[in-house]
């Protein structure tokens, strides 16, 4: 079927709307006429070759829609159903079979190799083939989607809002909740204030710490922040003494400290800011990092990790968070800033200039 997406050509280029070749359905999948996509870093860091997707590809991996056709084998679906998209994995490696899909071996081919599951595309234009992004290509009118990736959602919600579900909200909130579990009355220091970052600082208040630090240079997001459950803001502009403004708020140093940014001075600064003991996450996209690890790691018997995609299992984890969002306890509705599909380059430079937390795109 012939379908609208926006493609990626070249390295660091905007997107552009074609009309491409969308194959059905192979067995295991499903159609989705696709209603609305989030915009996240990961897509541009694809664009932009830092994880070198090949091209031309169609990227967005925080879709949702509207199930149209269902292939070979697939019973958990059917056509009208409502659904999110999350990240693909195989379900078949020990990892997946062990309930980790997270830490799938195949994890890397499958999102951002440009291949579905089984090796081939699905996308096409005059015979040439388009690269696929994690299982999905959510840039586009519709998807066919590996059913290991999509979570079947209540039609009594928003349907539009559930995207990002998939992806950045999943990753702060599951680095929290999944990962770290801090136990009631410890302290958590968030630095980043965009989209997995504010989703980080709402699990911590469900669990709840009693210090929830969170470190941005923008005053409109740290007042978002505090509304949405910190106890406390840093603006990393005004401040001369990061690391040390935490220490007092927290009494001598922080349980848990998460960077978002990928900057290298911050991931530094997230392990300087913990007490013995402490465990800071890396959840941004970064790259080099220089440490002393007698003086910044063992000698306080610190840990530094990495979490990819909140350790989280989306079809357990995407409906824990829908529940506590009907509970009014997670409200990351407030993150979301709409576009029209057809502004998706605007999108991003919006994004970029703090403007909006999350952008989301609507296909209709």
């Amino acid at each position: 079927m012939k379908i609208k997406a926006a493609i990626v050509r070249e390295k660091g280029k905007p997107f552009q709307f074609e009309e491409v070749d969308l194959q059905s359905p192979q067995k295991g999948e499903v159609l989705v006429k696709i209603r609305a996509s989030g915009v996240c870093h990961t897509d541009e860091v694809a664009q932009n070759q830092m994880i070198p997707v090949p091209l031309p590809a169609v990227l967005g991996h925080e879709g949702c829609g509207i199930v149209e056709e269902v292939g070979e084998g697939v019973t958990e679906f059917e056509k009208g159903d409502h659904v999110v998209f999350s990240f693909g994995y195989c379900g078949h490696c020990k990892s997946c079979l062990e309930g980790k899909p997270y830490a799938c071996e195949n994890f890397n081919q499958i999102n951002f190799g440009g291949v579905m599951s089984d090796g081939t595309r699905r996308l096409s234009k005059d015979g040439e083939e388009i690269s696929s992004f994690f299982g999905q290509s959510s840039f586009a009118t519709h998807s066919v989607v590996h059913q290991n990736s999509i979570i079947k959602v209540d039609k009594d919600i928003d349907l539009d809002i559930l995207g990002p579900l998939g992806c950045g909200i999943q990753t702060g909130a599951g680095a929290v909740l999944n990962r770290l579990k801090p136990a009631v009355g410890s302290s958590l220091v968030v630095f980043g204030c965009g989209t997995v970052g504010m989703s980080a600082i709402m699990a911590a208040n469900l669990c709840p710490c009693s210090n929830i630090i969170a470190v941005g240079g923008n005053e409109e997001s740290l007042a978002l922040a505090k509304e949405l459950g910190a106890t406390h803001t840093i603006n990393r502009k005004k401040c001369d003494d990061i690391v040390g403004e935490i220490k007092k708020i927290t009494g001598g140093g922080a349980d848990y400290a998460i960077d978002t940014s990928g900057v290298e001075d911050f991931v530094k600064k997230a392990l300087a800011c913990l007490k013995f003991l402490g465990t800071a996450v890396v959840l941004g996209v970064t790259g080099d990092l220089t440490i002393n690890v007698q003086e910044e790691l063992m000698g306080e018997a610190k840990s530094l990790v990495g979490v990819v995609e909140g350790d989280s299992n989306p079809k357990i984890f995407i409906p824990q968070l829908i529940s506590y969002y009907k509970q009014g306890r997670f409200p990351f509705d407030k993150l979301i800033k709409v576009f029209e599909f057809e502004q998706i380059n605007e999108a991003f430079q919006v994004s970029h200039s703090g403007k909006a937390i999350k952008a989301l795109l609507k296909m209709e």
